[in-house]
């Protein structure tokens, strides 16, 4: 296992280097130099838009349904050969399912995420976060939780606090 300390310590070795590079972080673990250089692709995911994938493998997400294809190119071939579908399974994601992956995921978005999409429980957490140097203050009065460069290193412990027990 990753040793914590050391970990963090190369997360803050990584923002200083590419921040003095001209990039800036936009997802946790995501720097670029300007909005048009994010990756669209990956801020479909973490936004919970749609998406199809395409390929062995491959993963699509649509109206909380998500599926994936089988892995090896052979039987992905064959299916699409005789017209079946490639799909090797699927889950429809319940409501709770799909609140817990907005919290996780956009909380870790340099937009954050808007305080009202949280639940009472996540919203009364936010005072501590604040006091804790895990969320941006500003950013909170504005409605949103966005996370403080010590909140990215912590940032499984902030979405525990914002999710209900």
């Amino acid at each position: 296992p990753i040793d914590d300390d050391d970990h963090a310590d190369k997360y803050a070795l990584a923002e200083e280097m590419l921040t003095a590079g001209g990039l800036h972080w936009y997802e946790v673990s995501n720097w670029a130099r300007t909005p048009a250089d994010e990756c669209r692709h990956n801020l479909a995911y973490w936004r919970g838009s749609d998406w199809w994938g395409a390929g062995p493998g491959a993963h699509s997400h649509v109206g909380g349904t998500r599926w994936w294809n089988v892995k090896h190119p052979r039987p992905y071939a064959e299916a699409l050969g005789i017209g079946r579908s490639p799909a090797a399974g699927r889950e429809i994601l319940s409501a709770e399912d799909r609140y817990v992956e907005d919290v996780m995921l956009r909380v870790r978005l340099r937009e954050g995420l808007p305080t009202g999409s949280l639940t009472a429980t996540g919203r009364r957490a936010i005072a501590g976060l604040i006091a804790d140097g895990l969320v941006e203050p500003a950013a909170a009065f504005a409605g949103r939780v966005v996370l403080t460069f010590q909140g990215r290193l912590l940032a499984d412990a902030v979405v525990r606090r914002l999710l209900p027990d």
